[in-house]
């Protein structure tokens, strides 16, 4: 078992893909239900994983995912109609199908629980009801083709065997009639017609020679092979073509959608395959191709397909069904040849590496300004320039897409708007986004949290929307674009609003704000952020309790991250998240306060000026900054963070501004080094809960250099201040 174990991890990670396209094609159904491509995509979904399931002997996987493959087939066919109780039910088989992966990968020999088999087969017993649906669609309209004399023969049940037998063949011991005598054997023939095109008139006839041509249609269970195998002795002196019924034509398609596309095969062999041609048919329209080529040489070839179908051996939309998963299987190879799993902590140690790099690369600068060693500046430079490229290519390889994790909320705007009675949409904007994977993985859950309190505190229930005037259907958007080095992710409803007053009160009620103390509109929605308070009056399933929210701000800001709110009564409400893009290395601006160094996130970095008591007037008593008439409050870090001073005679102070969301600050500090690239270092356990800074980096002459945690800083600042500014609405847009 354990030289299995890579095959199993592979398993376990496209079965996860796998489930959630299926999960995603659900949704996509359950709004457009004959979205034909969707139907099709969800099918062969659940096909690759029974195939995958089956390698490892998955037999309960297999087993069940064949009930949940045999209802999507019949969905195909326009046997079955996805409506709601339909989703309902694969929705909840393919959270089955999750948990019984999760069970076999955990303990592949044990049998499966009783729990768990009892839900497989009530799940089954759901899947394939005795009655089913009578509202079918219709079947295709019977078709015919018409020979040389304009008989035609109806063959949407039936074969069209051609049999065209040469002048020699009764020379030859051939008897036409023993072989279709034969034929009854493997079925009926309901209908045969005998032409004779080559019969010569009167006394010009030889009754040696066989004229006979016969078309048949033929009604049997056999396949294609089976039937030319009856006339295999006769290949020699009978031209023979062999047409299925077009019933069967359905189930030709349907097995090459479901060809195997992981390498690319010939038109023909691909034919041959799903039992639609046999090999000698495709052997003459290849030998028909040659001969086209030979008499018009300066023409282009003519296609195989285009002679198969003029051959009568095959129908069009086969072959047209066909070429197009040709391309589709060149596609995806083309893609999948851009593309290798990489182990995610082996990606972690390769950006750790990198970063190391750039301390080294920082070290060998410092060294060479140091020393004045001339030669080799450019050098240094050179290497510099390729440390940042290659720091930058390293990042990128962790950068995904934020579209997968928002799709994942789907589900649960579709799961909780019902058990809610709400009708809430869900839309999505910026998927293509891109941010660090450890991000994403990281923002999942307050994601989550902020998505279920929009749909349970947000949008309204149907009856009221309506009597305010709004659709019955509510919407929650996802949205999500860069800002300044950062990333912006929005969750909005269209609900009523918050309620400023309600939560004023409640904070007051709980002790968080004092009844005289007078807040800004952003501060009080700040305030639904407080541990234990919940405007709701009664705790739900969902909601309620005051519990989360708190939490959620704490996991944003652990990311070095912020979070804002903007609402407007009867609108809706806004909650804007703003993140770094990466949680390793950063452009940082490197200050001295004091004996100390400190790195600010450069993309915080709004304007450095020089700290002028002519220009800038410093009100001491209230902590602001007169800056070109504008109230700007200030931190002295060298005092804040108790540095050692320097020994200033005279020197200037400078005002490195910076800029938070809406909020700005301006940090006094004593010299201002420039850029430094930072390479982020976490803090130990002994100064996780130190005020104001959120890490560490190491500068080239092997000094460490603490990282500003600039939002908390700024939020002393004004708290500080005795100026009070009327917040405004956070930039998210």
């Amino acid at each position: 078992m354990t030289d299995l174990d890579p095959a199993l991890a592979t398993f376990a990670q496209e079965s996860e893909e796998l489930l959630l396209e299926m999960e995603s094609a659900l949704l996509v159904l359950e709004s457009d239900p004959s979205d034909s491509e969707t139907i099709n995509q969800l099918f062969r979904a659940v096909h690759t994983f029974k195939g995958s399931a089956g390698l490892f002997g998955f037999d309960q996987i297999v087993a069940f995912a064949h009930q949940a493959e045999t209802l999507m087939d019949q969905v195909r066919n326009g046997e079955r109609v996805i409506d709601d109780v339909l989703t309902s039910v694969l929705l909840e088989g393919k959270d089955h199908l999750s948990e019984l992966v999760q069970h076999f990968l955990a303990t592949p020999d044990a049998p499966l629980p009783e729990a768990l088999h009892a839900q497989s087969e009530n799940l089954i017993a759901r899947l394939n009801p005795e009655q089913k649906p009578a509202n079918q669609l219709p079947t295709e309209p019977e078709t015919a083709l018409q020979t040389e004399d304009n008989a035609n023969f109806a063959i949407d049940e039936c074969w069209l065997i051609s049999l065209d037998f040469q002048q020699d063949a009764l020379r030859n011991g051939m008897d036409p009639l023993s072989f279709i005598r034969y034929l009854l054997s493997l079925g009926e023939i309901q209908q045969i017609l005998t032409l004779y095109p080559n019969m010569p008139d009167g006394q010009d006839m030889d009754p040696e020679s066989c004229y006979l041509h016969f078309k048949i249609a033929f009604r049997s269970d056999a396949d294609k092979k089976t039937l030319e195998q009856v006339f295999e002795f006769a290949a020699d002196d009978c031209e023979i073509k062999i047409l299925p019924p077009n019933a069967r034509v359905k189930d030709y398609l349907a097995l090459l959608d479901n060809y195997d596309d992981h390498y690319l095969a010939r038109l023909g062999e691909m034919l041959i395959q799903i039992g639609s041609l046999t090999e000698a048919d495709v052997d003459r329209a290849l030998k028909q191709q040659s001969q086209y080529e030979q008499e018009a040489a300066s023409q282009e070839a003519k296609p195989l397909g285009e002679i198969l179908v003029e051959q009568r051996v095959v129908q069009k939309p086969l072959v047209e069904e066909a070429l197009k998963k040709q391309e589709q299987t060149k596609q995806k190879l083309t893609n999948e040849s851009n593309y290798i799993r990489v182990d995610a902590d082996k990606l972690g140690r390769l950006i750790n590496l990198v970063g190391e790099l750039v301390i080294s690369s920082a070290a060998m600068n410092l060294i060479v300004q140091r020393h004045g060693i001339s030669d080799a500046e450019d050098v240094a430079a050179a290497m510099n320039s390729l440390v940042n490229s290659m720091r930058d290519t390293a990042l990128e390889l962790r950068m995904v897409q934020i579209g997968d994790t928002f799709s994942r909320f789907r589900r649960v705007v579709r799961d909780v708007s019902k058990d809610l009675g709400k009708d809430i949409e869900l839309q999505i904007n910026g998927g293509e986004t891109e941010l660090d994977k450890t991000v994403v993985e990281k923002i999942n859950d307050p994601l989550t949290h902020l998505v279920r309190n929009s749909l349970d505190h947000g949008v309204e229930p149907p009856e009221q929307r309506v009597a305010a005037g709004k659709p019955a259907q509510g919407r929650v958007t996802l949205n999500a674009y860069h800002e300044s080095g950062h990333i912006v992710i929005e969750i909005s409803d269209d609900g009523a609003g918050l309620n400023s007053e309600k939560i004023l009160t409640k904070a007051i009620a709980n002790g968080l704000v004092k009844p005289d103390q007078t807040l800004s509109q952003q501060e009080i929605f700040q305030l639904i952020f407080a541990p234990g308070l919940s405007t709701k009056d009664k705790a739900s399933n969902l909601s309620g309790r005051g519990v989360g929210m708190d939490v959620v701000k704490r996991n944003i800001e652990a990311l070095r991250g912020s979070v804002a709110v903007y609402s407007t009564p009867g609108q809706g409400t806004t909650i804007g998240i703003q993140l770094p893009l990466t949680l390793a290395i950063i452009d940082g601006f490197m200050i001295g306060a004091g004996h100390e160094h400190f790195i600010i996130p450069l993309s915080l970095v709004d304007e450095c000026i020089e700290l002028d008591p002519k220009e800038c007037q410093i009100n001491e008593v209230e902590h602001y900054i007169n800056l070109r008439g504008n109230a700007l409050p200030y931190l002295r870090l060298a005092d804040y963070f108790a540095c050692q001073p320097h020994q200033r005679d005279h020197q200037r102070e400078s005002v490195v501004v910076v800029k938070f969301g809406q909020s700005k600050a301006g940090f006094v500090v004593d010299q201002l080094h420039g850029e430094h690239q930072t390479v982020i270092k976490p803090l130990g356990k002994v100064f996780e809960n130190l005020k104001g800074i959120t890490g560490a980096t190491v500068l080239g002459d092997g000094q460490v250099a603490l990282i500003l945690d600039v939002q908390k800083l700024i939020e002393t600042a004004v708290q500080r201040s005795r100026h009070r500014f009327q917040a405004q609405r956070p930039t998210f847009h």
